[in-house]
């Protein structure tokens, strides 16, 4: 009924909008119910909202002969499947901000009423002679103590039996207000359900049940905080229980254009900040209500067995409607040009993550590959921008590091001759230079001349990099022998290059392969295809484990 009830409800809503809307079920024209799909097509429930409206005619008394011969026809569908399309990159950052931005409010309003709260209980707020405050330190306590506001009970007339807050109380605010002043309220639970979809790319149920319980994978020693949270994918069969770990590393996604511009304490920005601050943001409502679930809110209407209160998200209609409230614009225009509302889902949030990251999401490589990525074909282009534009990034970080410094063969026989002469032309000491030409120095892709004064660790400590940095490192050395390495290693990079993910390729391999391609550009083509031929099976063999990272610390 609830359905039949709200079709047929906004169904009327438009109708009322008409210049002259019919009066009466005779009146009703074809035309009329072609319109009413062509206003909502853009909804996610249009589809069901037609099939409401095509059953709910069918019954209805008076239709003309016209409008049961179009509801018989096979009316406009909302395609499903092959149709569903990402976000394209500003829809989803679009999404995200505002998300962001009201849970960021939320965070705040909480943090101060709470604090507030402890004042008063600790005697330092006195509310003397300032009745606001006195009413408002007098909610905050039945707030937090009781979840709800002073109430009574009528005791006459039709409503007799009704609890209802006090006359006083409605002149502060309504119940909601009043609630949120230390609850999240649904809509901002929706917020942050709509940006840990954002950050995971988890599906819709496994988001509306995210535990609160977790573990602490950094042991809470405040550097690379990471909580690891047990979820259940019931789809999965014997497979359902997973972990999801949330770091405090942001995703590339979630970098802004200028992220210089953030500030280092903005939890917003990173799934582990994200999940923290909902953990604190819900701890109280989740302390009257029991239970582990994350996202809880307050509704003051709801569902027929929920009532009023705290409680927790089940269902994506909360998102949906938040959607509608925000107004956000997408890119697609309409007939006149102008644009169409962004309709906010989670499932859609999901297929962008997919897409934009290139890989799966708690489900096989296949399922990603058909169930997602092939099925979403509106967001080729943007792929395909967004892979330039990392392929650009790493490049340019890469050139900005520098590569490896390089000594010719004639260097290396004056070094054999004058030690000291060459040692000062490198910024080495004799005995180090000795040693590295000896080859007692040698990493994978060249020498190292202080392996315990690195960039990448404290002074005095053993360089725990992996050996693919030394490229653009200070204390490295690139000596004749290690060309063989480095042009195999070049090789395997390029292949590599078709055998990936672009994206994934980008971010992994795109900075030391443009470190190499500049290193071989200093010699001369056939002295890098003789080091090509000239490669020794142990070459190879130093080349695949290192690439395999078996040579990196664990």
């Amino acid at each position: 009924m609830d359905k039949v009830y709200r079709t047929l409800l906004q169904f009327d809503r438009y109708l009322a909008t008409l210049r002259w809307p019919p009066r009466s079920v005779p009146q009703l024209t074809p035309e009329h119910v072609d319109a009413f799909y062509d206003r909502r097509k853009h909804l996610a429930q249009a589809a069901d909202e037609m099939g409401e409206l095509k059953r709910l005619l069918a019954r209805t008394e008076g239709v003309s002969d016209a409008v049961a011969g179009r509801i018989a026809a096979a009316l406009p569908r909302v395609r499903r499947g092959n149709g569903r399309q990402s976000y394209s990159r500003a829809e989803f950052k679009r999404i995200a901000d505002a998300a962001r931005t009201d849970l960021r409010a939320a965070a705040r309003r909480i943090r101060e009423n709470r604090d507030l709260l402890q004042r008063f209980r600790q005697g330092q707020v006195v509310s003397g002679d300032d009745l606001d405050l006195a009413r408002r330190l007098e909610l905050l306590d039945s707030v937090e103590r009781f979840a709800d506001v002073p109430r009574h009970v009528r005791t006459v007339g039709l409503t007799a039996g009704k609890s209802e807050p006090m006359a006083w109380v409605k002149k502060v605010g309504t119940v909601k207000e009043i609630m949120s002043w230390l609850h999240l309220t649904v809509d901002e639970t929706a917020a942050g359900a709509i940006l840990l979809a954002a950050m995971t790319g988890e599906n819709p149920d496994v988001i509306h049940k995210t535990p609160a319980a977790h573990h602490r994978a950094d042991g809470y020693s405040g550097d690379g905080g990471t909580a690891i949270v047990d979820l259940r994918k019931l789809r999965r069969g014997r497979r359902a229980y997973m972990n999801l770990a949330l770091s405090d590393i942001p995703e590339w996604i979630s970098i802004p254009g200028k992220p210089e511009e953030i500030s280092t304490r903005d939890e917003l920005h990173t799934p582990f900040g994200l999940y923290v601050l909902l953990h604190e943001l819900t701890a109280a409502s989740r302390a009257h209500i029991g239970g582990n679930r994350l996202l809880i809110g307050y509704a003051n209407t709801g569902a027929a067995d929920g009532g009023r209160g705290l409680r927790p998200i089940t269902t994506s209609e909360c998102v949906l409607r938040l959607g509608r409230r925000w107004g956000l614009p997408s890119d697609t225009l309409d007939e006149q040009g102008k644009p169409v509302p962004l309709a906010v889902r989670l499932d859609l949030l999901r297929l962008t993550y997919i897409e934009l990251n290139q890989r799966p999401v708690a489900h096989t490589e296949r399922t990603a590959a058909t169930t997602y990525m092939a099925r979403n074909r509106g967001n080729v282009a943007e792929y395909r921008k967004v892979v330039a534009q990392a392929l650009a990034s790493e490049v340019d970080k890469a050139r900005a590091r520098g590569s490896v410094a390089v000594m010719s063969p004639q260097e290396v026989e004056r070094a054999r001759t004058e030690p000291e002469t060459v040692a000062a032309e490198q910024g080495l000491d004799p005995v180090t230079l000795k040693r590295m030409i000896a080859g007692e120095l040698d990493t994978v892709l060249a020498a190292c001349a202080d392996n315990k004064n690195s960039p990448h660790a404290p002074p005095g400590q053993p360089c725990p990099a992996s050996f693919m940095l030394c490229l653009g490192c200070e204390c490295a050395r690139a000596l004749p022998r290690h060309l063989p390495v480095q042009v195999l290693v070049h090789d395997r990079l390029q292949a590599g290059r078709a055998q990936m993910e672009a994206l994934r390729w980008a971010h992994r391999f795109a900075a030391p392969h443009a470190q190499l391609a500049d290193l071989l550009d200093q010699h001369d083509a056939e002295t890098v295809a003789d080091a090509r031929r000239s490669a020794t099976a142990t070459d190879h063999a130093v080349v695949e484990r290192f690439l395999s990272r078996e040579l990196d610390l664990r």
